[in-house]
């Protein structure tokens, strides 16, 4: 999908930092993140174990607060939100895609898909019918009464993506969503989030493979807990931080 440059920040992060508390005293683990992200965007977060790409992505999917700095969430500062408020904002903005797919293995893929709407209080057969709807998306019709074990580890992804979308979220969080499958069908997976993306969804994913790096359109690359570079990968734009 092609941004306008001025078009509405889905993040923006102004001096982010986060340290964490170790025996050995204070460890930061990012410095001070400065980062725009807008509506429509595709990006790519790389680094390597340890840089802080991780930490930054939680905070992000609002699951850690910071220590120090800014971070605007569809327009609101969330760094000092309170914990009801913080987690209401999470639930309707953000949708998740985990490595590990975290499908809860007792509950069908109607269920499974269906739980963010539990936590808004919807109704069963509303509920029923968009995780319907979501399967359908995902090319999974037909799959909505199978449980997670009897499906392929791609397909329990593609389950993961459209419990994602079920509540209509700005933005996906998707960390390493690739990293359990076979690279065929990561590239199936990384094509859907295209897809996605086309459609107009905000997509932020952690990954640590270039081929995989290569299907979003701007590659934010971390550092000893600093962004390093930050590389539009569909025009000659490159911003290289010292």
């Amino acid at each position: 999908m092609l941004v306008d440059s001025s078009s509405e920040a889905v993040i923006r992060v102004e001096r982010l930092a986060k340290s964490y508390v170790t025996a050995a005293g204070p460890f930061p683990a990012l410095k001070g993140v400065d980062l725009c992200i807008h509506r429509g965007e595709f990006v790519a977060v790389m680094g390597p174990s340890g840089s802080g790409k991780s930490t930054f992505m939680n905070l992000l999917g609002c699951l850690d607060t910071p220590t120090g700095g800014d971070y605007h969430l569809v327009g609101r500062n969330v760094a000092h939100l309170p914990g009801d408020e913080l987690a209401s904002l999470r639930n309707r903005t953000i949708g998740f895609v985990f490595q590990g797919f975290n499908l809860l293995p007792r509950m069908t893929l109607e269920d499974n898909v269906a739980l963010p709407l539990v936590y808004s209080h919807i109704e069963r057969e509303p509920r029923r019918k968009r995780a319907r709807e979501m399967l359908q998306r995902v090319g999974l019709e037909g799959y909505a009464q199978s449980l997670p074990a009897r499906i392929s580890g791609g397909q329990q992804q593609r389950v993961a993506i459209a419990r994602a979308l079920i509540n209509s979220p700005s933005l996906i969080l998707a960390d390493e969503p690739t990293g359990n499958l076979d690279s065929h069908t990561g590239e199936e997976i990384m094509a859907l989030f295209a897809q996605l993306n086309d459609e107009g969804i905000t997509i932020v994913l952690v990954t640590h493979e270039a081929d995989i790096a290569a299907h979003a359109r701007r590659q934010v690359r971390f550092l000893d807990g600093l962004i390093v570079s930050d590389i539009s990968t569909h025009s000659t734009s490159t911003a290289v931080i010292q």
